[in-house]
């Protein structure tokens, strides 16, 4: 997901443009072959034309593109010849922010060809942080993915040095859970024979989502670590493990049982 955010504090310390600044942003256009390219009869630059077309008959100041304007770093060179011509031609500034997709890695596209154009800038290649424009009193500052690991997509914000200043970040924010407020609209409740608290002392209030793995296998890595609570299903006697319809059954059915008990201890 992309945000891009408008910060107006204490700009009155610089001084006022003479006109307000009209900025058109995008994000995750996908430039591609494999994927891009079969749903734009061929044409795998097909969303950045449209934006850039759209951001020109704005009359926009600028264009910021907020991540994953490519598909990937693999692309090649036709196509990203193709896509450096689009963005000369755009008749305004762009400014590129690399996502998760096309991180700015030591062989990215925008080393390889993207950046070229004068009117370019990528966050992270052509700069570092900050891209200052002092004849709109614009300054947009972000953090580039530099690999496929996650980032911080708003840390470390600079000092403000122009009168406009635009954060444009890609990516998510997902703090670690903490089960002690209400103030999350739901947990995922992942079923694990390993996990060391049991679903019959678990707290199972409000909205939940249940998440069990393969018979067998049982859930992988990540999706344990995306799981808010682990449980496990206590075993009697000789059976060590159930089946998956099984052990939905057992964990809605407690779920199930927690929501009506109020309910009978009131009447």
């Amino acid at each position: 997901m992309a945000h891009e955010i408008i910060l107006t504090s204490r700009r009155n310390h610089f001084a006022a443009p003479r006109a307000e600044l009209r900025i058109v942003h995008s994000s995750d256009l996908h430039v591609g072959e494999g994927f891009t390219e079969p749903l734009h009869k061929g044409d795998g630059t097909a969303g950045l034309r449209v934006v850039l077309a759209a951001a020109r008959a704005a009359k926009a100041d600028a264009l910021i593109l907020a991540g994953d304007t490519f598909e990937h770093n693999r692309l090649s060179a036709a196509l990203l010849d193709r896509a450096a011509v689009l963005l000369a031609d755009a008749g305004m500034p762009v400014v590129i922010l690399p996502g998760n997709h096309d991180p700015a890695i030591a062989n990215s596209v925008f080393h390889r060809a993207i950046a070229a154009p004068k009117n370019v800038r990528v966050i992270g290649v052509t700069d570092e942080a900050v891209v200052s424009f002092p004849d709109l009193a614009l300054e947009i500052w972000g953090n580039a993915h530099r690999d496929y690991t996650d980032s911080a997509p708003l840390a470390h914000p600079p000092s403000r040095r122009s009168f406009w200043q635009i954060a444009v970040a890609h990516g998510h924010y997902a703090p670690v859970a903490d089960r002690s407020t209400n103030l999350r609209p739901g947990w995922l409740i992942g079923a694990d024979d390993s996990a060391p608290e049991s679903l019959y002392t678990a707290k199972l209030e409000g909205a939940l989502g249940l998440v069990l793995g393969a018979e067998g296998e049982g859930l992988r890595r990540l999706t344990r670590e995306s799981c808010d609570l682990l449980v496990s299903i206590p075993m009697l006697g000789s059976v060590s493990s159930l089946n998956v319809s099984v052990a939905s059954g057992v964990c809605l059915y407690e779920a199930r049982r927690r929501r009506l008990a109020p309910v009978e201890r009131k009447r």
